[in-house]
């Protein structure tokens, strides 16, 4: 199986769609004290988490291509994969959460959310199977003791 549109394409089509909705949006302003602080915190948290889940992938060596998830060769379940089973794409919803405040319109957090749920439907899903059909019953008990986002 081969998945088309690479995350990061995605990402940054989201991250478009939410500066347009900003800037054209009439309604939807907001600003409040430490909005930057909480930015920089959500920014942090997801450089953190986006550099050891990419560290423990390569450790494990295994690939880190999401459009091939057939090419993986071990599973990794240890680390920031003991809390989530997508923390790459959890580290990219941070970054456009991070994005929706710096832009200051609440509309843009029915962006993130409809980001999460493009990705379960087009990425995610098809990994799951691609990864179940690879690692069988030790995939099947990951999924279960594991959410999907955090």
């Amino acid at each position: 199986m081969k998945l088309k549109v690479p995350p990061v394409f995605v990402f940054l089509i989201f991250a478009l769609l939410m500066y347009l909705l900003a800037k054209w949006l009439p309604v939807g302003y907001f600003d409040f004290f430490g909005r930057v602080y909480i930015i920089g915190v959500l920014l942090v948290v997801a450089a953190i988490i986006g550099v050891i889940s990419l560290i423990q992938f390569f450790r494990a060596k295994t690939s880190v291509d999401p459009t091939r998830p057939s090419k993986v060769v071990s599973l990794v379940t240890d680390g920031v994969y003991k809390y989530s089973r997508n923390p790459m794409y959890l580290a990219i919803l941070l970054v456009l959460l991070a994005w929706g405040l710096w832009l200051g319109n609440a509309f843009n957090t029915l962006l993130a959310a409809s980001f999460v749920g493009y990705m379960n439907r087009f990425q995610v899903l098809p990994e799951e199977e691609a990864l179940l059909k690879a690692f069988g019953k030790q995939y099947q008990k990951y999924l279960t003791n594991v959410r999907r986002w955090f």
